[in-house]
């Protein structure tokens, strides 16, 4: 039998599915134990118990100074700007795509220019966006809505273009106009497509909002991390890390999810 036709079944998918990450936590406790064995005052590799620790004074405990529980309140403020960033750069780039893609008139112009702006760093890009919209909320957003929206649009654009020409023609002969076009068949095949290219860009979305806040913020992940950085207080930055690979992965099962309830006929929405 060839490897390539070997298909494993739920146990085995399971069983495969957790090893990888089985073994990492194996590999940094007996890494944490030896190192702590020889300095119990080591902060590289802090123990679990260690990491509780400091887990349960920010989550459980009300800050002295603020009285807020400063870990949801880093949490909540990250959702929120990423939300918001997510939402802005999905509307922006659904625009873009369809215009790009469907329209020829535009696809002139746009097209290189989202070629162009989606190989421009997008760090690089803030401090130019820290001047301009200064060091509020409006940087944050804009720096994941400049990093993402191109890569959107471009993605929506290729979809667009591979529509079937029968679809819009027999369209056109039913007498549809361009409204119509788009609304009614352009933009039922392109909104499942849309799901999973944030689904594909919620890595970069992530890193753009950790680095925006690391710069120049007063809560979120991001700015709490690089906070205690100088402080080598990994107890703390290993399950702030932890916790943000969750919510991104949460939101990636919400996405999937969607395409599936929502879309069940599309090619992406299949397991």
């Amino acid at each position: 039998m060839r490897l390539i036709n070997v298909r494993p079944g739920k146990p085995g998918r399971l069983l495969l599915l957790l090893l990888p990450f089985a073994l990492l936590v194996l590999v940094y406790l007996s890494y944490s134990a030896q190192r702590l064995e020889i300095n119990p005052s080591d902060k590289l590799l802090p123990s679990p118990a260690q990491m509780a620790t400091a887990m349960d004074t920010l989550a459980l405990q009300p800050d002295r100074r603020s009285g807020d529980y400063l870990f949801w309140q880093d949490t909540a403020s990250s959702l929120q700007r990423i939300a918001i960033g997510l939402s802005i750069a999905a509307l922006v780039g659904l625009c873009l795509g369809v215009a790009a893609g469907a329209i020829p008139l535009f696809s002139a112009t746009l097209s290189p220019l989202l070629a162009v702006l989606s190989m421009v760093p997008p760090l690089a890009l803030l401090p130019i966006l820290f001047i301009v919209f200064g060091l509020g909320e409006l940087s944050k957003v804009m720096l994941i809505v400049i990093g993402i929206t191109p890569i959107i649009a471009r993605d929506l654009e290729q979809r667009a273009r591979e529509i079937p020409q029968e679809l819009l023609i027999k369209a056109q002969t039913l007498g549809a106009n361009t409204w119509t076009l788009i609304l009614r068949v352009i933009l039922p095949q392109l909104l499942p497509r849309l799901l999973i290219s944030l689904r594909l860009v919620l890595g970069s979305a992530w890193l753009f909002l950790i680095a925006a806040e690391a710069i120049a913020a007063t809560d979120g992940l991001g700015y709490r991390i690089f906070l205690v950085r100088r402080y080598m207080s990994m107890d703390v930055i290993l399950p702030y890390v932890a916790w943000i690979t969750l919510l991104a992965w949460t939101m990636d099962f919400g996405l999937r999810g969607l395409i599936r309830l929502a879309f069940p006929w599309y090619e992406g929405a299949k397991p």
